[in-house]
């Protein structure tokens, strides 16, 4: 068994798996049922009114089930929180990530789980409702989708990669706004195709599956990034952050990669 799931407990991990796999799908059921008309909030306090109405709403299915199943770990939900989290079992979820695109009519939002443990996510499992894919991963068991397994490119060129990123998020500090900018400018010159949009999620289930070649972030939150930090190890892939070095859920930076393009988009990102 992998070290990070050496447990006093019998937890057989194969069905936990695809028990939270079952309840982000019955979650993103009762978003797809919402999904539909544009919303246009007239204020900011109504778009976050909008905004928490949909998590709510999945959180109702959501919580209940992952408590079920480990009722001993802790709970996060704020989706935009980062940084370490206290020692033990954590379950971090975003209940609709990818929810202004939701409100919005755009098909690309999710739901995810991540079971942590000791700030290193053990597993996870993230439903797209609009396709009703659902990919999971398990440390030291791959990751998959549907039960098909996930391996990342075996691009070795970044001159012939598609590379992505997602944008600061609102409110974000000038200073990461304006380096998010320059490696944009900066990837635009070294890679064959950049894409830019959220959720960060789903760029990562594309590096995982080998679509896209690299994924990049700054100042990124947990529920962001925990769910395909861990399908990209388990796909084979590498993570860092933008300068190389390990990444931690402290990092200020991200950076997700097939093995053979990651060198050179750390050294395209810290130009």
């Amino acid at each position: 068994m992998p070290e990070t799931l050496r447990t006093t407990d019998s937890t057989n991990y194969t069905d936990l798996v695809s028990e939270t796999a079952d309840a982000v799908r019955a979650a993103g059921a009762v978003l797809r049922e919402r999904f539909g008309d544009v919303v246009r909030p007239s204020s900011r306090h109504e778009l976050m009114r909008a905004l928490a109405d949909n998590d709510d709403t999945a959180l109702a299915v959501l919580r209940p089930r992952l408590t079920r199943l480990r009722p001993n770990a802790g709970w996060v939900e704020e989706e935009l929180d980062g940084g370490a989290l206290p020692p033990g079992e954590w379950w971090v979820v975003d209940p609709a990530e990818g929810n202004i695109n939701h409100l919005h009519g755009l098909p690309e939002w999710a739901v995810t789980a991540t079971l942590v443990r000791d700030n290193r996510p053990v597993l996870t499992a993230v439903h797209l409702p609009l396709t009703g894919e659902t990919y999971t991963a398990l440390t030291g068991a791959g990751a998959n989708l549907d039960g098909r397994r996930l391996h990342v490119s075996p691009a070795t060129d970044l001159s012939l990669s598609v590379v992505a990123t997602s944008q600061a998020r609102p409110d974000e500090d000038e200073t990461v706004v304006r380096r998010v900018g320059s490696s944009i400018t900066a990837m635009l010159s070294d890679a064959l195709v950049v894409r830019t949009a959220v959720p960060a999620t789903l760029h990562l289930l594309n590096v995982a599956a080998g679509r896209i070649d690299a994924f990049w972030q700054f100042s990124g939150a947990r529920a962001d990034l925990l769910p395909g930090a861990l399908l990209v190890t388990e796909a084979g892939g590498r993570l860092s952050d933008a300068q190389g070095r390990p990444w931690t859920p402290q990092s200020d930076s991200f950076l997700a990669a097939a093995p053979g393009v990651h060198a050179a988009a750390v050294a395209t990102l810290s130009r």
